[in-house]
């Protein structure tokens, strides 16, 4: 059988159309290639920064605590307990795996794993192997202040 050559045969409407769409198939798969390649240099050149909440809050007046007092700030995870002796800020972080303690009548409890803390944030049961962490805690203005990043200690009160 002989060969024949299709490209001096003339081409269909058919063919032509069947062309003309693998073109723009072609050409589609192109832009969307390039379109995908500009967005992510775009996006490349832009600042991807997280903005973090300040880490230091004011609490409130002093005076304005009852000894005997837990003030629960469940969005910044910190307790502010105030003692005969003075005023002490708690994370409200676990120590055993991290996960978020509730304050309930005498202490503070893991829900998770069944840790649980003295007012002071001393382990009195459970499987937590430190006190929760004791956090900064000052009088600025007039106004006690935390700040969650700072270790603290015992806030005394004259």
């Amino acid at each position: 059988m002989p060969l024949c050559d299709d490209l001096k045969l003339p081409v269909t409407d058919e063919e032509l159309g069947r062309r003309k769409f693998l073109g723009l198939v072609g050409s589609g798969a192109l832009g969307a290639a390039a379109l995908g390649t500009a967005i992510t240099a775009v996006r490349y050149l832009e600042p991807s920064v997280l903005y973090e909440e300040d880490s230091r809050f004011v609490i409130g007046r002093p005076e304005d605590i009852a000894i005997g007092t837990v003030v629960v700030l469940a969005k910044q995870k910190v307790y502010v307990v105030r003692t005969k002796e003075g005023y002490i800020a708690l994370s409200s972080t676990c120590t055993h795996l991290g996960c978020m303690t509730r304050h309930e009548e005498g202490g503070f409890a893991c829900p998770c794993h069944g840790s649980r803390f003295a007012l002071d944030g001393t382990v009195t049961g459970g499987p937590a192997p430190r006190p929760l962490p004791l956090l900064e805690l000052v009088i600025d203005r007039g106004q006690l202040v935390v700040d969650a990043a700072r270790p603290g200690a015992l806030l005394k009160v004259a």
